[in-house]
Parts: structure tokens; C-alpha cells; sequence
């Protein structure tokens, strides 16, 4: 590779089929049996290609063999075999051992079951979703990502991380539980590659070739991202070989460098995309300038001012066994400086919030019993890059509204090392848009106005919604109205059919840390954040929303806190709930267009609400669309007022209705004009039987996670979408 950073561009990622000599097992009939949705087709538009894995050096093959070998890494697999007519045989045999693999989980170490207890959830009693290995479905989510961050321990004991990647397909599995990378990088300055050859901070130890730890690997952990779709999965292992590119030309420490890398994965688990802002990644040759890294100094106004825009940051922990990666997300500037001042006058102390999770705490479990970590906090514009190591204080309830009055759950980081690196990340991304979870930034005590951050149109709501109206439609869901004020002179984004709006009930429900109380325990870790889908529309082509009569609509079940609070709400004073904003994807949304194709809309219960509001410009347009709605027999009243809300939605409904009073209620809704009723569940081929011959049929999925998980079984080759609650 030449030395010139413009030499390094059009080699960036690409990645070929390849398969590897030397391996004495046949890892090409490995792939060759993935099942094929494991395998994504790559456009031959594309900047990279890639089928098998990244095209590994002949040294990394080498180790990479001798291991699979002694520690039978491919357990499971047979050895190079020929290609007979068995073949089908044993894929589907592999696939369904890989099955029962995905099934083996782990158990709560000490210090999660300890943080579960402090912070008063029922995590512990439950199954640990965490699997052994790496499984099919975790290798592909980790090759659609373009970003993986990384976390390992120096020599020191102190805990690093990085980001790597810029492209899709640069990690990939190559063997059973192996995760190969392959990267371009900066050499200088990046402290987990230092951590990785042991090179000292003016990197005059480092050499190309193979870098092979001793014993049984060095502990890693890694962290995919695909920042556009907010997809992530945890990965925990070893480090089993690695090999730096030395053929940099001039100089044998040349800035920009390709590393090869493979990963034995002991754990891996897929995590929630809550508090991730999502972003276009793209690859990007890095030209890195080092600031510093040397610990006991304070920290530049260039950290400073990237701390102060991130939305985001990787952390890695350890509880001395295994290593965790993750991200921490939020809206830019939730990463607080507490202080910042040279070592010998109390060092340098960065402080952010722990949102409400999925409640696994498995960081905030490792830092129970080992609290250090390692923080790399990316500028996604620039490509500058922060790392940041030391130690770690969580703070609970009093102690932790002392610090950020109205935060529940605080981590403090005295940081012990910290480097920044100019236009270090081989990587840049685009803002798409933020995460509909993000709650204001908090202040800290310290900077003397506690409280929420941004008094400014650009932080604050972007409207008041005052609760008018409440009409119960079933035992369990009902619609609420809400009128709709301007805040702070600003105008409210319009929002579009089958969008959501996000509102923010902390200030009637969040009782602050000294309401620990155990009635509820888990009020402890909730925002009172949420979404509801809009149910109803907005006039055509309106771009924003104007005076204080424009109405918004939501129909929810009763379930959870905030849906029993609107449920038993008095209207003795009105209700004002801030709305922190509107989003949705396009691709639920029905075409307007004629001529496209038959669309299928396929409800379960309320899953009905990304409809309500898209349906009467639907009708008014002459859509070919069909509405298969399947519920119980209680909720009828929400069948009887939208097909009575919305004419011409009853001639396209085909309804299935259980329940011990589903005979009554069928009979109830024939007098509305539905389509067809039937007293049973919906079936398979009710689903595609609708497609009636006609081509470019499109399916729309919202119904509970078990009922999405059967429709998706159901339509495996039909073109579908889902709606996802996922947050």
C-alpha cells in the first residue's frame, strides 16, 4: 500500500471472495450453507464487494487456521467435504444446530444481579437474552454495519475504546464464533491499537506483520452500529490474532494503516435502538494531527467543544471475565463537564444521565465490581475523535439530583488519560434525524441554573398539547384529544400520515430520586418519554402548524404509567404535556399514487393507528388497499367508530374477531358494510389470498411482537414492512 493517503481511497474496504487456503476446514461450504436472507446481495453499483469475508493476509490465515484447529472453533461444522447432493441436507442440518445454539444463554454475574437490586428492577428473575457465540442473525446485523466500536486493556490495566470501519461488509464472519475486521485506521494516537501491540505513546515499538497474544487470546468486546437503521449488537470475546499492514512505504510508522483483525465471540447480544440519533456513515481516508495523550492535564477547548456537541459516546467495561461495549446516546450535550481543571487541582470529572433502558444494566453491572472504563467520543462532522480512560462513580437518587437535579441515575467518570486526535476516525456521518426518546439535556447543579438545558426555541418543546377530550372506545383503549399551542413563538412541524409524536410526561409522573418507592420501584429509571402513532391528519400540504385550534389525536391501550394516567385523568385542570417533536419512517406510508400495486394493511388489535390517520387520503384517492384486521371481541368499539369515522374504510375490511362474544360481535359490525367477517384468527392464507393475481402487491405490518413474528414467517418472498415499537 502506498504511503500517500490518496492511495489508500480507492483500496478503502474492498473486499473480495476469498477462500482461504490454508484453513484445513472448508470454510467456503460454511458460507455456501448460510441460509440465504444471512447472505445480503450486493448491487455491482456498489463502492466495495464482498461474499465470503474480508480478504485476509496469508499470515492472519495462518494463525487464524491454527487455531480453529486446536481450540475447534467450528465445532459443528464438518471437515472440507465434497459438494454432493447432500448438501441441502447439511445446511439445513447446520442451520438447525445453530438454532439450538441461539438458545443457550447466559446467567447474571454478581454485578449486574447487585445493580438490578440498587436500582430496584426484577431483571435478575428473568432469563439473560445474552448468547453464547456468535449466531447467524448477529453475524449478518454486524456486517450491515458500518461502524464497530471496540474494547480492550493495555498493559496498565486501562480500559480503551475505538471506532473502526466507514463501509458495510468490513467485519464479517469467516468461521463459527470468528469475526474478522478489516480496517483502515490512524496508528497515531489510537490508544486501543497501542493497547492491542503494546506500543508506547511515541510509537516507536510499532512493526507490520502478525500480532498473536498468548494464551487463549487477549479480552476484547465490540459493539456494531448501523447508526441509519439504529440497529446495534454487543459482541464479547478474544482477541485470536491480528496483523498491522507494513507495507507503508516511506516510513515503517506511516499515520494511515490497514489492520486485519479476527475476533473469537463468546457472547453476543442485539440491543434496543433507543437515544440513538441516526446518521449516514460514510468512508473517509483519515489525516490524523495528535493533541495529546497524557493523563493529569485538562482538558483543550477542542475537547471541550466536542464533548459539548457529541450526541454520543462508546464506552467499554469489564467485570474481569468478559469485556462490554455499548453506546450512550442523547441529545447533543448530554455528556456533562463537572470539572476540568489540572491534575494536581482535582483533575478532570465528565458526568452524563442513564436513561431508561431495556433494564439489563449490564455496563452499570461491570462497574459494581470494576469501575473502570474506557470512553471514545466521535465529532461524526470533522472526524476528530476523543478517547478518554479512568475510573467511574454511579450515583443513585439523592446523590445523584445533588449532582444533575432531575436525573435519577448519574455515572461520574474521573478521567485518568485522555487523547484527542484531529481528523483520526476513518469514517464521517450525515445527520438524519434524532432519536424521539431524547429528553432535554440536563444542567448540572454546578453550573448554576439546574435543570433542563436549552430556555432557547432550539432546546425547548416544540409545543404544548392540552388534553380536551377522552372518548373510551373499549375495556382498554380510547382516544385522547389533545389542542396544540405554539411555544416560545416557534412553529409546529406538520406531521404526516402514520407519524408519531413523542411527548413528555415527566412533569406529572417523574417524582424525583426522593420517590425511590417500592410500590413502583422500576418509576426509579423512566423518563416518561413516549410515542403514540397520530391517528389523525392534517389538512393537505400543510408545512407547519398555525394558531391554537389545530387538534392532534391518539388512540393507545391502557398499558404502562402514562396510558394509565390519561386514562384516569380528571379534568378538573387542564393537562399540558410538552411535545418534543414528530417522526416516523416513510416506508409505512402508503402510496397516494394509482397504479403501484395492490397495498395490505394488517392489523392486530390497535395496531390500526398507522392507518386511521392515512386512510381518508387514501379513499379520496382511489388506492387499491385492503385492510385484514385481526382482534378481540372487547375491543369491537374501536372497529364500530373507525369504520364509522372514516366512510369507505368498511368496504375495504375484512375483519377476524375471537372471544367468548365474537358471535355478537360480528353480527354488530354487518350493518357497517365490512367487507367480510369471520369468528376465528387469522390465517396464512388469508393473508395471500388478497394479492388476487395482482402484481407488486406491498403488505404493511403493525401488530404485537408475537403476531409480527408469525405475519413475517407467513410472507418470507413478498414484499413487506413492518411498524416498529421497538423504542
Amino acid at each position: 500500500m502506498n504511503n500517500t493517503t490518496a492511495a489508500y481511497l480507492p483500496n478503502l474496504f474492498l473486499l473480495k471472495l476469498v477462500i482461504i487456503p490454508v484453513l484445513s476446514l472448508d470454510i467456503n461450504n460454511y458460507f455456501e450453507n448460510l441460509p440465504a436472507e444471512a447472505i445480503p446481495s450486493i448491487s455491482s453499483t456498489t463502492t466495495y464487494r464482498y461474499q465470503f469475508g474480508p480478504n485476509l493476509s496469508p499470515e492472519i490465515s495462518y494463525h487464524l487456521d491454527l487455531d480453529l484447529v486446536q481450540q475447534q472453533q467450528l465445532s459443528g461444522i464438518a471437515a472440507a467435504s465434497k459438494k454432493t447432493k447432500n448438501n441441502n441436507k447439511m445446511a439445513t442440518t447446520q442451520i438447525q444446530a445453530q438454532n439450538n445454539m441461539e438458545t443457550n444463554t447466559l446467567g447474571w454475574h454478581p454485578g449486574e444481579i447487585s445493580a438490578h437490586k440498587l436500582l430496584k428492577v426484577t431483571t435478575s428473575h428473568r432469563r439473560n437474552p445474552t448468547q453464547q457465540g456468535l449466531s447467524y442473525s448477529h453475524g449478518y446485523r454486524v456486517s450491515e454495519s458500518p461502524i464497530v466500536a471496540l474494547g480492550t486493556l493495555d498493559q496498565e490495566g486501562n480500559i480503551w475504546t475505538t471506532l473502526w470501519g466507514g463501509e458495510k461488509g468490513f467485519a464479517r464472519p469467516v468461521a463459527r464464533n470468528v469475526l474478522a475486521l478489516q480496517s483502515l485506521l490512524s496508528v497515531k494516537g489510537d490508544p486501543f491499537l497501542g493497547a492491542l501491540l503494546q506500543l508506547d505513546e511515541n510509537n516507536n515499538a510499532l512493526k507490520g506483520g502478525v500480532i498473536k497474544p498468548a494464551g487463549e487470546g487477549k479480552m476484547m468486546s465490540g459493539l456494531s452500529v448501523d447508526l441509519e437503521t439504529r440497529d446495534r449488537v454487543k459482541l464479547a470475546g478474544r482477541v485470536l490474532v491480528a496483523s498491522l499492514d507494513n507495507n507503508s512505504g516511506e516510513s515503517e510508522r506511516a499515520a494511515v494503516r490497514e489492520i486485519q483483525l479476527a475476533m473469537v465471540v463468546d457472547e453476543g447480544l442485539g440491543n434496543c435502538p433507543k437515544y440513538m440519533n441516526r446518521k449516514e456513515i460514510h468512508a473517509h481516508v483519515p489525516n490524523p494531527t495528535v493533541i495529546g495523550l497524557k493523563g493529569g492535564l485538562k482538558l483543550t477547548n477542542q475537547a471541550l467543544d466536542l464533548i459539548e456537541q457529541a450526541d454520543m459516546m462508546f464506552m467499554s467495561t469489564t467485570n474481569g471475565k468478559t469485556m462490554d461495549t455499548n453506546i450512550r446516546g442523547g441529545p447533543a450535550g448530554f455528556i456533562r463537564v463537572l470539572r476540568n481543571q489540572d491534575g494536581d487541582d482535582g483533575g478532570v470529572i465528565l458526568v452524563y444521565p442513564e436513561y431508561s433502558g431495556n433494564q439489563l444494566y449490564q455496563s452499570i453491572g461491570n462497574l459494581q465490581v470494576d469501575n473502570r472504563i474506557g470512553v471514545v467520543i466521535p465529532d461524526f462532522e470533522t472526524s476528530d475523535v476523543l478517547y478518554l480512560t479512568g475510573e467511574t462513580e454511579l450515583l443513585v437518587g439523592s446523590k445523584a439530583a445533588a449532582v444533575m437535579p432531575h436525573a435519577k441515575v448519574v455515572v461520574k467518570i474521573k478521567v485518568k488519560e485522555a487523547g484527542f486526535v484531529k481528523d483520526g476516525l476513518p469514517f464521517r456521518g450525515i445527520p438524519l434525524d434524532r432519536s424521539p426518546y431524547n429528553p432535554p439535556v440536563r444542567r448540572l447543579a454546578s453550573e448554576g441554573l439546574p435543570g433542563v438545558v436549552g430556555d432557547d426555541a432550539e432546546d425547548g418543546p416544540v409545543a404544548i398539547a392540552t388534553l380536551v377530550k377522552r372518548d373510551v372506545l373499549s375495556p382498554t383503549i380510547a382516544r385522547y384529544t389533545f389542542k396544540l399551542r405554539n411555544e416560545q413563538g416557534r412553529a409546529i412541524p406538520a406531521w404526516k400520515p402514520a407519524q408519531y409524536v413523542t411527548l413528555d410526561f415527566s412533569g406529572e409522573l417523574d417524582q424525583g430520586w426522593s420517590h425511590m418507592r417500592e410500590d413502583d420501584p422500576q418509576s426509579l429509571n423512566d423518563d416518561f418519554v413516549r410515542t403514540f402513532t397520530v391517528s389523525n391528519c392534517l389538512p393537505e400540504e400543510m408545512e407547519e402548524v398555525t394558531g391554537e385550534e389545530t387538534e392532534l389525536e391518539i388512540t393507545v391501550r391502557r398499558h404502562g404509567p402514562t396510558t394509565g394516567f390519561l386514562w384516569d385523568y380528571k379534568f378538573r385542570v387542564p393537562l399540558e404535556l410538552p411535545v418534543l417533536g414528530f417522526g416516523g419512517e416513510d416506508s409505512f406510508r402508503i402510496p397516494t399514487a394509482t397504479g403501484g400495486g395492490r397495498s395490505v394493511f394488517v392489523a392486530g388489535g390497535v395496531g390500526i393507528t398507522p392507518l386511521l390517520a392515512q386512510a381518508p387520503g387514501l379513499i379520496k384517492a382511489d388506492v387499491d388497499f385492503i385492510l385484514l384486521w385481526s382482534l378481540r371481541s372487547e375491543d369491537l368499539g374501536v372497529v364500530v367508530d373507525s369504520l364509522q369515522r372514516i366512510p369507505g374504510l368498511a368496504q375495504r375490511t375484512r375483519l377476524f374477531v375471537t372471544g367468548v362474544e365474537a358471535e355478537n360481535a360480528i353480527e354488530m359490525v354487518k350493518g357497517l358494510g365490512a367487507r367480510a367477517t369471520f369468528q376465528r384468527r387469522l390465517l396464512q392464507q388469508d393473508v395471500l389470498a388478497v394479492k388476487e393475481g395482482q402484481k407488486g402487491t406491498k403488505y404493511y405490518l403493525c401488530a404485537s411482537p408475537a403476531m409480527q413474528t408469525i405475519l413475517e414467517g407467513w410472507l418470507q418472498g413478498e414484499d413487506f414492512v413492518s411498524e416498529s415499537f421497538g423504542y
